[in-house]
């Protein structure tokens, strides 16, 4: 079942972005990942504004394809200078519906 990792990030030291833009996506991409967005800009529809400066939205096969890809080693570094440099959350949703009534995504 495919899911998405979102990451809200709030950048407080920029020094980690260039070799994490440069590089994560490969990772990523090893574990098929495949970014969808990675963007700063963030728009307010509706409710209170994100405090973030860069959200990004990746698509992975399934959720051990994510797992695979949050604990490779060669993500490490990266994870660890994100952290250091950004207040940052992440979260995994699934392709599901939980109301059940949009007819091409399986029921939650």
């Amino acid at each position: 079942m495919t899911v998405y990792l979102i990451g809200e990030v709030k950048v407080t030291d920029p020094a980690w972005i260039p070799d994490y833009a440069a590089k994560v996506h490969d990772i990523a991409a090893k574990h098929g990942g495949k970014y969808l967005s990675r963007s700063g800009k963030i728009d307010t529809v509706e409710g209170t504004p994100l405090d973030a400066t860069i959200v990004a939205l990746v698509e992975f096969p399934d959720r051990a394809s994510l797992d695979g890809f949050a604990s490779d080693p060669d993500y490490a570094p990266f994870a660890e200078a994100r952290q250091a440099g950004s207040e940052s959350r992440l979260y995994v949703i699934d392709d599901t519906d939980l109301g059940g009534g949009i007819p091409y995504l399986p029921a939650g």
